[in-house]
């Protein structure tokens, strides 16, 4: 035999799926297969590896480390061969691609261009979902999501950067003329978002700004104070990339213009786009989009 050392290879599937839930109930449910299946499976291959590969408690199925170790080689295998059979069979996945994206992000930047996705990128179906913070493929079911690395990202993740994160306050034209300089900001109200209630605190530290505002006001997401800065209730601290539409058209201003503060935005995906056609025509479309948010001269 070639492979001496090779386990029995159908017990490989039902490993990969425990390790990865801790749970032999919910890889049975995965793999359409009865719990003791699972079972009999994992015993076969500890039988053929001579030792265990799980801490087996009342209520807890722990991985060893060798365990964690042989399914991540197992899993880079399954991917590799799923990548293999669909070039040779030139099939590409069933259904659209769920794509996760930060609510505000989403709203403000994402759902205007879908037309253009749809006139370049006819043959990939997008569903979008909102949502923010620590990524779960599979619990969420989703394909791929937009992130700004403010945490930490999922090992196996594939990762593509997009762009920059630029944040700067804007406000409505007419109140513009106030903020001249630190004494300008103390007449006004600022707009905080609950979401990142650091924002205007990151702005002040990188662009020097000491002086406290006349009063302010706390919503819960970036698109809520942008609404409130373009009803002229005060002046909202922004990222570049969600307010860049309305500063186009004028109904914002940006008067100390935007600087960045250390994070960028992130595709992140199951898999690598060479994986999956759909995946790489969708994140070349969205590089070439988002290229602008790091390269224009913003409007003010």
């Amino acid at each position: 035999m070639r492979w001496p050392d090779l386990p029995p290879l159908n017990t490989l599937l039902p490993f990969e799926a425990t390790v990865r839930y801790a749970s032999m109930t919910a890889a049975a449910q995965e793999l359409h297969v009865t719990h003791g299946a699972v079972s009999r499976q994992i015993q076969n291959l500890e039988r053929s590896l001579g030792r265990p590969l799980f801490e087996r408690g009342t209520r807890a199925l722990r991985p060893t480390p060798q365990a964690r170790q042989l399914a991540a080689v197992v899993r880079d295998a399954l991917d590799q061969i799923d990548a293999a059979a669909r070039q040779i069979s030139h099939r590409t996945s069933a259904g659209p691609l769920t794509l996760s994206c930060e609510p505000t992000l989403l709203m403000r930047w994402l759902i205007p261009r879908l037309p253009d996705l749809a006139l370049n990128v006819p043959d990939v179906a997008v569903h979008l979902s909102a949502g923010g913070g620590p990524v779960f493929f599979e619990r969420d079911d989703i394909d791929l999501a937009i992130r700004r690395d403010d945490f930490p990202f999922p090992e196996e993740a594939s990762r593509t950067r997009l762009f920059a994160e630029r944040i700067g306050p804007v406000c409505r034209p007419d109140l513009a003329a106030l903020l001249t300089g630190a004494d300008g900001v103390s007449q006004v109200t600022l707009l905080h978002t609950a979401t990142r209630p650091q924002a205007w605190d990151d702005w002040r530290r990188i662009a020097g700004m000491k002086a406290e505002p006349a009063s302010q006001q706390s919503l819960e997401h970036f698109y809520l104070t942008l609404q409130a800065a373009a009803a002229g209730v005060g002046v909202a601290i922004a990222p570049y990339a969600v307010a860049r539409d309305d500063l186009e058209r004028g109904q914002l201003v940006a008067p100390f213009g935007f600087v960045p503060d250390g994070t960028s935005y992130y595709l992140l995906g199951r898999q690598s786009p060479e994986q999956d056609g759909r995946v790489r025509r969708l994140t070349a479309w969205l590089r070439a989009r988002t290229s602008s948010l790091e390269n224009d001269s913003e409007p003010v």
